[in-house]
């Protein structure tokens, strides 16, 4: 199975690891799965650690270094992915959100999320 981290979750995943649900830990430390997290995530970080926010203080570079030394792996933006998000329709608003959805769907991979908002995209999100 491949896992799409979205930011809030693979966040978790690397320093709040007991914000996860016990199901998820196990699917993340399975080797059987492949667990992604997008180029968008981290350029969502670095947008939110460039402007100072009091409640991002988190390096997106060691977020980086951490998530690739336990074995996730990167998923770029394709741009089959960044033209599928003008066919989605508003459920969200967020511009992160919305590309983590059409990556999910084009690439295809479970979009794991506590985002209850972004359920309605597809099957392929799944709440956490």
């Amino acid at each position: 199975m491949r896992l799409l981290l979205d930011t809030h979750i693979l966040l978790w995943a690397l320093i709040e690891p007991a914000r996860l649900s016990d199901d998820l830990r196990d699917k993340l430390e399975d080797r059987g799965h492949t667990v992604l997290f997008s180029a968008a995530s981290i350029w969502e970080m670095s947008i939110k650690a460039a402007l100072g926010r009091a409640d991002f203080r988190v390096s997106p570079s060691e977020i980086v270094a951490a998530a690739l030394a336990v074995g996730f792996e990167e998923l770029p933006v394709r741009s089959l992915a960044a033209l599928a998000v003008a066919t989605l329709p508003l459920h969200h608003r967020d511009p992160f959100d919305r590309l983590l959805v059409a990556q999910a769907i084009t690439e295809p991979a479970h979009l794991c999320t506590a985002d209850a908002a972004l359920a309605p995209y597809s099957e392929l999100v799944v709440l956490m």
